[in-house]
């Protein structure tokens, strides 16, 4: 059973969510995806995840997708961690005293972090795909850093998503992933990095990170340096041999995806 609608996120701006729910779920997972994809690119593991007796919420970002706003751009950072609460809180209005876990990958995955940093005690756990926490991979050049708030530059990411080809080729062809960056958007994901560093010692949830040693877009160091700096007392890290960016889209998938269930299950 699911449910697609634009919902007026925290300051107004409409944002696509679509639920996947089963009856009497064990647990509800909260997806959050990476920088110029979307919702749908996680159906996969959504279906499996409602296999395993979970249901699952989730959103285009601001800019992204179907969603409102200007294309692939944050006026504040805070705005990723922001409109992750406005939508955990409808997950946990409709489903109360269930668990909820938050899951990001990527730009997503900073999302998530900057959740469980800002809002420390919300969620059961917090599982990080790829995640952009550190930036030890220099993702963008330095001088958009000094570039218009406006300036668009093209979306390189593709070859480096993932291992399998056919992943690949659908992302290119794929209409609803954003061609365009703007520099706006590079910087408050930079500056939410940084806030990141900082506070560290906030983030405190349970949480299990993943990531691709061969990961070319963001480095499996942060994820190491993540892992030492936050001040979680249940946290787990597994670096996967010769997996790209995508985890999630790499031939091995359901594996990783049965990682993840048995965590979220040994925590419910």
């Amino acid at each position: 059973m699911y449910e697609e609608k634009l919902v007026p996120s925290f300051d107004g701006t409409e944002l696509r969510m679509r639920s996947d729910k089963v009856d009497n779920p064990k647990a509800v997972v909260l997806i959050c995806h990476g920088l110029c994809e979307h919702l749908n690119r996680y159906d996969y593991v959504t279906e499996k995840l409602n296999e395993n007796n979970f249901s699952v919420y989730r959103y285009d970002q601001r800019g992204h997708g179907k969603s409102k706003g200007k294309d692939v751009y944050f006026n504040d950072y805070k705005d990723m961690p922001s409109d992750a609460n406005f939508f955990f809180k409808i997950a946990e209005q409709e489903n109360p005293g269930i668990p909820i876990f938050v899951l990001g990958h990527s730009m997503g995955g900073e999302t998530a972090t900057l959740f469980g940093t800002i809002y420390p005690r919300k969620a059961k756990g917090i599982i990080l795909s790829g995640a952009l926490t550190r930036f030890n991979t220099k993702l963008f050049p330095d001088k958009l850093m000094d570039a218009d708030d406006e300036f668009y530059f093209k979306n390189a990411l593709g070859d480096g998503v993932c291992s399998d080809q056919n992943v690949v080729q659908k992302y290119i062809a794929d209409p609803l992933v954003k061609n365009m960056i703007s520099a706006k958007l590079v910087k408050e994901v930079i500056s939410g990095v940084h806030y990141l560093k900082k506070n560290a010692d906030k983030f405190i949830a349970p949480v299990l990170i993943l990531h691709g040693a061969d990961d070319g877009l963001v480095s499996e160091k942060d994820s190491r340096d993540l892992f030492g700096e936050i001040a979680s007392k249940d946290k787990g890290l597994i670096i996967y041999p010769k997996l790209f960016h995508e985890i999630l889209n790499e031939p091995v998938k359901d594996k990783i995806i049965a990682e993840i269930v048995e965590w979220i299950n040994e925590r419910i």
